[in-house]
């Protein structure tokens, strides 16, 4: 009986460790490279050989406190010795992890970045670890999602993959981020909210092309002098990122039509480069000189951006200006919408009501902006539900808000329409998230807050706190409750905190 012991042991030793390792590949998600046999060998050995090829006549020349990077996404065989003359010059020892961001060239995403869900990226060089502890604090970030199709094809970030692992290390981990179009508002706030993120040991590279001449793509501003037109194109936009005029960047391409493939990507790193930081180029080509092709031409671009996460910022968020309030006018034909819509819900269906344009649409009710709709009934809470991110226009926000408000705030019964005429109606139109370092930087009467830790998040509008006569940490307190989390919970170090601003308007 004795051996039928020792069998049961070893059987439920050998169960459990199968389930260990059963978990631990169910966590493990690889992307593997799509680029693999396409845009590059598929074999080890014929992918060292063409990046040992693009390397040639190319000395390591090791720098220091490097921060950033603008690094090409051709082909190897076009851009591969101006991206290695950036990696080259590189010194990997303090890196702790490497943000690759490119352009998103097959999917159209207004004012976000999709950060793919993997935890390692292979490719024909082996496994890199993606730096899943700083992806886990992306997405609290309101404009970090996961958008499957944006990484299914993509090669402005899966391209640095071999070139980081052949000419820096394999060893440290990395994070794919990929750039949908971004409004200058919207990008100065979320470099702001990146920033936060960033150490001494992170190196951001910006993946982008510069002009893309000819009938190919669709811009031929010139037809003489070519080579020297295109490089005096390319500098004049390479100026300007080397002076940090993210103004000046945008008003240049806007002006010109310069087809920078990854002018988002460049947006962001002027956004976010240290005040003094210095810029040096490190390489340029172009693939008409090397074609001898004067008819069709992409440009290629490598700098190092010298400078540390800990200075100052080139861009930092400024509080929104006073313009941003509504007009007295706009505010009025808002909480009406309100009310018309409420009525016209009992009459004709949610339905109806939700897609009944307004009387009027003003100016000022076209702004895109985050709000929400208060419902108060004989001086007490009957319904509160908005949305924080600015997505649309408040007059949209402000109809559906005040349906959902009515019938769908899980905390009450449906709104009956003998309560409609008793109604107090407010309105929340809100300012934009920002960021903040510590829970101390918040204040009470000004700032709405959204509390995020361990996945779960809560908001309370700026006017909740003074209603109740909370202090910051009663705030937080109730917040964390909120949330669905200990109360305790704001005070961990993965708890993070964004403030935004409301115009309060009432009936």
């Amino acid at each position: 009986m004795k051996w039928v012991g020792l069998l049961t042991v070893l059987i439920s030793a050998c169960v459990a460790f199968l389930t260990v390792c059963r978990k631990d590949v169910e966590m493990k998600k690889v992307m593997v490279s799509p680029l693999a046999g396409h845009w590059f060998s598929e074999s080890e050995t014929g992918l060292r050989d063409d990046l040992n090829e693009r390397l040639r006549g190319l000395s390591p020349v090791r720098k220091q406190h490097i921060c950033a990077a603008v690094v090409p996404h051709a082909g190897y065989r076009y851009s591969g010795a101006v991206a290695a003359s950036v990696y080259l010059r590189i010194d990997p020892k303090p890196l702790k992890r490497i943000i690759v961001m490119g352009p998103s060239h097959y999917v159209g995403m207004t004012n976000l970045v999709s950060v793919p869900e993997a935890t390692h990226f292979k490719t024909p060089l082996g496994e890199l670890t993606v730096d899943t502890a700083f992806v886990a604090k992306l997405r609290k970030l309101p404009f970090v999602t996961s958008e499957p199709q944006a990484h299914l094809r993509e090669h402005s970030d899966q391209i640095q993959l071999p070139l980081i692992q052949h000419c820096l290390s394999t060893k440290i981990p990395v994070v794919c981020m990929v750039c949908g179009q971004f409004d200058s508002k919207h990008l100065i706030e979320a470099a702001s909210a990146l920033r936060e993120l960033l150490d001494e040991g992170t190196l951001v590279i910006a993946s982008s092309d510069f002009t893309h001449y000819g009938a190919n793509y669709g811009y031929v501003p010139f037809t003489q002098d070519v080579e020297k037109n295109i490089e005096t194109l390319d500098m004049g936009v390479f100026e300007l990122f080397t002076n940090k005029d993210l103004d000046g960047f945008i008003k240049y391409l806007n002006e010109t039509g310069a087809t920078v493939c990854g002018r988002d990507p460049l947006a962001f790193l002027i956004a976010l480069m240290p005040k003094d930081a210095v810029v040096q180029k490190t390489g340029y080509e172009t693939s008409g000189k090397m074609l001898h092709d004067r008819s069709n031409s992409v440009s290629y671009i490598g700098a190092l951006v010298n400078g540390t996460w800990s200075q100052t910022p080139n861009h930092p968020v400024k509080d929104p200006p006073p313009s941003e309030h509504l007009e007295k006018a706009d505010c009025e034909k808002l909480l009406e919408l309100v009310r018309s819509t409420l009525q016209c819900a009992f009459k004709e269906g949610e339905s109806v009501a939700l897609g009944k344009p307004p009387a009027v649409v003003t100016p000022g009710m076209q702004a895109v902006r985050g709000g929400f709709v208060t419902l108060n009934l004989d001086g007490e809470l009957r319904g509160c539900i908005g949305e924080i991110m600015p997505r649309r226009e408040i007059w949209k926000v402000v109809r559906e808000q005040s349906l959902n408000a009515a019938f769908h705030d899980t905390r009450f019964e449906p709104l009956s329409k003998g309560e409609l005429a008793r109604l107090k109606l407010e309105i929340s139109i809100l300012t934009p998230l920002r960021p903040i370092a510590s829970w101390q930087g918040i204040e009470i009467g000004k700032h709405g807050v959204l509390l995020t830790c361990a996945n779960r998040s809560a908001v309370f509008l700026p006017q909740v706190a003074p209603e109740q006569g909370w202090g910051v940490e009663e705030t937080l307190t109730h917040l964390a409750l909120k949330a669905g989390l200990p109360k305790d919970a704001w005070r961990d170090k993965g708890a993070t905190f964004f403030v935004f601003e409301a115009q309060v308007i009432h009936e």
